[in-house]
């Protein structure tokens, strides 16, 4: 199994416990709110394909209906104008290479703390392209297998359009074009297939191996806490855990 994919089960394999799902649902809102702003103010999700994956996100949550209209007039409501999408770079403790991806209505609060979280880890805080050209975007589709095999699911997802698949234990990850998403996810739930997640994320082309139990322990506490922030959407590394 790739490091990639082995982090984010890791990562889902914790799951969301009551104390955070009011910032968990924080964080979906956010998304919301800019799917619509970037989608030029376009609150149908039938014809905005990323606000369709964040209120995806957000029922798959058991986010309350109020909340994802509220986040969507938000987006159409100059009051919502404030809110940006900030793109933050750097490394690790290790020389792993890290994108954050944040919402809000103050970047220069955000920079301020996602700086002093780089600071207290021992990591460095990078500029603008830095480490970007270390990744790639694509879209993401998780399925579970649910009694077919790796063979099955990758004729499926091949021919229905995706570009590579990875095989990770009662998963497959399914990597597409980022315009190609929307048709193969609709192309494996018609075949019969349950989506976990899907969306477009970041996937490194340029990995750094951890092998090492410490060393892994240290990043995923530095990750894990830039996740936590309310600001922060998602958070990319380039590490490859081989324990």
């Amino acid at each position: 199994m790739s490091g990639h994919s082995k982090w984010a089960q890791i990562k889902r394999q914790k799951g969301v416990n009551d104390k955070k799902r009011g910032q968990t649902f924080t964080k979906l809102a956010n998304a919301i709110t800019i799917a619509v702003r970037q989608g030029g103010g376009i609150g149908d999700p039938g014809q905005n394909f990323r606000l369709r994956l964040s209120i995806d996100a957000a029922r798959a949550a058991n986010m309350p209906k109020e909340n994802i209209e509220r986040a969507i007039a938000r987006a159409q409501n100059t009051k919502g104008g404030d809110l940006e999408e900030v793109i933050y770079e750097g490394f690790a403790p290790g020389g792993v290479s890290v994108i954050v991806e944040a919402a809000t209505d103050n970047s220069m609060r955000t920079t301020s703390e996602i700086k002093n979280i780089f600071n207290k880890a021992g990591a460095s805080f990078g500029q603008p392209g830095s480490v970007s050209y270390q990744f790639k975007h694509v879209g993401e589709i998780i399925v579970k297998k649910s009694g077919k095999s790796f063979d099955d699911i990758f004729s499926l997802a091949v021919d229905g359009g995706a570009e590579d698949l990875e095989d990770a234990e009662d998963e497959v990850f399914i990597y597409t074009g980022m315009h190609d998403l929307a048709k193969v996810k609709d192309n494996l739930t018609s075949q019969g297939l349950e989506v976990i997640e899907a969306g477009l994320v970041r996937i490194p082309i340029i990995t750094v191996p951890v092998t090492e139990k410490e060393k892994f322990d240290k990043i995923a506490s530095f990750l894990n806490t830039l996740e936590e922030m309310d600001d922060v959407q998602k958070v990319y590394s380039n590490m490859e855990i081989s324990l």
